[in-house]
């Protein structure tokens, strides 16, 4: 018999599916407060390992997609990627030590800023022809332990983050920043998640069904985007006021938490 967190945890995942195959970066910061406040996860970092490991399986699986389509640039994703994984799996650590109430206000904070951010269109200017240096490597490395801490303490993707880091960091166009973070979207998630897993604090269950809503929610939200590429910017700012409500009602029901 199927139970209703069963169905909740695909029908959220499908929300967080849908959201990043229509707008890219950014959708799965719906993760968290869908797994706590619908699907009922009681432990917020138990929250966190799961929403972890979900978003890691999505990314993988929409980076053969962008693979296949040349947006990725390996060797940059590469140095960015792994010089992350320090920073994930540090990020992680301090994360578990933290109250979970108090985890979560702050993970309210930054669903605010990922909103904003999400007010502000990205530049589409770019290199689609760099290649790396030791220059751009370095800024590279930099950059991905500061993402990939800030990815591990959360528990998110960091698409968001990245997709500008990576630029800022190579030169590249848009659109192979946005192929080549999905192989740190996927390796931060993923180490995040084994931190987790080994203390305990992964639901495999509920991962399972979240990822299985997620593909179809994905699958369902590019074929959205196609039909309304040119309404991409509107869409992304009507996600944000969306992202800022649902952090205001992350803040609210965790202030006492954290103020207590």
């Amino acid at each position: 018999m199927i139970a209703m967190t069963d169905l909740l945890s695909v029908g959220s995942g499908g929300i967080v599916g849908f959201a990043l195959g229509l707008l890219g970066g950014g959708g799965s910061i719906l993760a968290v407060p869908l797994l706590v406040y619908v699907v009922g996860v009681r432990s917020t970092h138990t929250a966190i390992g799961t929403s972890a490991l979900a978003v890691a399986a999505n990314a993988f699986a929409n980076l053969i997609s962008h693979s296949r389509a040349g947006n990725v640039k390996w060797p940059c994703a590469g140095v960015f990627a792994f010089s992350g994984i320090a920073g994930a799996a540090a990020g992680a650590q301090f994360g578990r030590m933290v109250d979970g109430k108090q985890l979560l206000f702050l993970f309210g904070l930054v669903m605010l800023a990922v909103a904003t951010a999400m007010f502000s269109p990205r530049a589409s200017a770019g290199d689609p022809n760099v290649r790396i240096n030791p220059k751009i490597a370095w800024r590279l490395i930099a950059s991905g332990l500061a993402v990939g801490l800030l990815s591990g303490f959360f528990g998110i993707g960091g698409g968001f983050l990245i997709v500008p880091a990576i630029m800022l960091g190579s030169g590249m166009a848009t659109i192979n920043a946005v192929g080549s973070s999905l192989v740190s979207v996927g390796t931060f998630g993923l180490t995040t998640a084994v931190s987790y897993a080994i203390a305990g604090q992964v639901d495999w269950r509920i991962a399972g069904l979240f990822v299985l809503g997620g593909i179809g929610g994905g699958l369902g939200g590019v074929a959205l985007a196609n039909r309304l590429s040119s309404r991409r910017a509107a869409l992304t700012r009507v996600f944000a006021v969306v992202v800022v409500a649902v952090a205001a009602f992350v803040l609210w029901r965790s202030a006492p938490g954290f103020f207590g």
